[in-house]
């Protein structure tokens, strides 16, 4: 997503642009999530970078692949460090692929049992 102008996105435009709720996106700089504090106008409105949306973007994929905000929350304190420790972001992300790629082999072999089911009633009614 492309942040166009100096301004940044209001949060209402953050929202639309990361598919979240202004409500997740306040909870996620209130909880830490954030790299940096959301910039603010004089009237204290927010304006969310490109930078901000992309890490968003990250933060959301994290979280529908079902890393815990302890985690999400980890590894953002990691970025926020700096260089010197990938090798433990890499850790915590690699140990979370593991976890993903585990639940889709649980989810696969779930959907060959329905597939299973599937073709016995096709078979059954002639279709």
């Amino acid at each position: 997503m492309a942040v166009t102008g100096a301004r940044g996105l209001s949060i209402s435009e953050a929202a639309r642009a990361t598919g979240l709720s202004a409500h997740t996106l306040r909870y996620y700089e209130r909880t830490g999530l954030m790299l940096d504090p959301v910039d603010r106008t004089e009237s204290t409105h927010r304006r969310y970078s490109e930078r901000d949306i992309d890490w968003v973007v990250l933060l959301t994929r994290m979280r529908k692949t079902g890393m815990p905000i302890r985690l999400v929350r980890r590894y953002a304190e990691l970025v926020r460090e700096g260089d010197g420790n990938e090798d433990e972001r890499l850790a915590l992300l690699e140990e979370h692929r593991r976890g993903v790629l585990q639940q889709l082999e649980e989810v696969a072999s779930n959907l060959e049992a329905i597939d299973t089911k599937i073709r016995i009633y096709r078979e059954r009614i002639g279709a």
